[in-house]
């Protein structure tokens, strides 16, 4: 690579880091964000309805609808927490829906503009109502922290030496789709978790258990719920070293140091 084109691409990358930083809802952790909003809801919206086109929808009313209700409770908590904090904002634009997809991965997801999705797998882990929220509040966690587009941001600037920023999102559609599945989980066939970083995935946790708590659930029973899907993948996971993801032993002992903050918005 030229001098001139290293050069250029470093300014490219510095402007990123000192222009395009947001700030994480309850975290306040500053973030690289410098894909625009607008074009992440674009690609969101439009790989969501692709894959619902192509995944079955459960069958089972009950248990679809208690995802819907889960979800629309955090969805008003998170609104709630937002308002409170003067950062509505967050929200512009965003068109929440609650599925339930008939699979039996131990999956769930949520992309930028309120988009959730739950596999049916997964609810042999969550047990009940309370146990949905923990995931669903971890998930929509994602999505409020803005991690897809941090992680997409960081991606796109580690390739910035083979494809420029535009070609990455305007003029590559399928590269452009890869790195969202890569990034969004949608077509993971492993796991609750989605493949962002520890910091993330902690991070997520936090902002989950604060949400669910305003909604109504208990965070007490993430321990349970966390618990229960370690024995379900003993044997499978890797170790942490190996891992982005937390050990479960060291998720737990997070949440649990989580847990006294979100029980000041606990409503019953």
């Amino acid at each position: 690579m030229g001098l001139k084109k290293s050069y250029i691409i470093l300014l490219i990358i510095l402007s990123a880091f000192l222009f395009s930083c947001g700030t994480v809802p309850v975290t306040g952790r500053r973030q690289l964000n410098f894909i625009p909003s607008n074009k992440m809801l674009s690609m969101s919206f439009q790989q969501y309805k692709e894959f619902m086109e192509t995944n079955k929808v459960s069958p089972n009313i009950r248990k679809t609808q208690m995802v819907k209700r889960v979800g629309q409770k955090i969805q008003k908590a998170v609104e709630q927490y937002l308002s409170e904090n003067n950062m509505s904002a967050k929200l512009k634009d965003y068109s929440w829906e609650f599925n339930l997809i008939d699979s039996p991965e131990l999956n769930a997801w949520a992309m930028p503009g309120g988009k959730v999705v739950v596999y049916s797998g997964i609810l042999a882990a969550t047990r009940d109502e309370t146990g949905l929220a923990v995931v669903m509040g971890h998930e929509i966690a994602h999505a409020i922290a803005e991690h897809g587009r941090e992680r997409m941001s960081q991606q796109l600037i580690a390739q910035m030496g083979n494809a420029a920023l535009s070609a990455a999102t305007q003029n590559s559609p399928e590269q452009t789709k890869q790195m969202w599945m890569s990034v969004f989980g949608a077509g993971a066939q492993y796991g609750a978790l989605l493949p962002f970083g520890r910091l993330q995935e902690s991070e997520a946790d936090h902002l989950g258990l604060i949400f669910m708590a305003m909604a109504g659930y208990d965070p007490n029973e993430a321990v349970d719920f966390w618990s229960r899907m370690s024995k379900m993948q003993e044997g499978q996971a890797p170790p942490e070293f190996m891992s982005t993801h937390p050990s479960d032993e060291t998720r737990i002992r997070k949440i649990n140091q989580t847990i006294p903050e979100a029980m000041k918005y606990y409503q019953k």
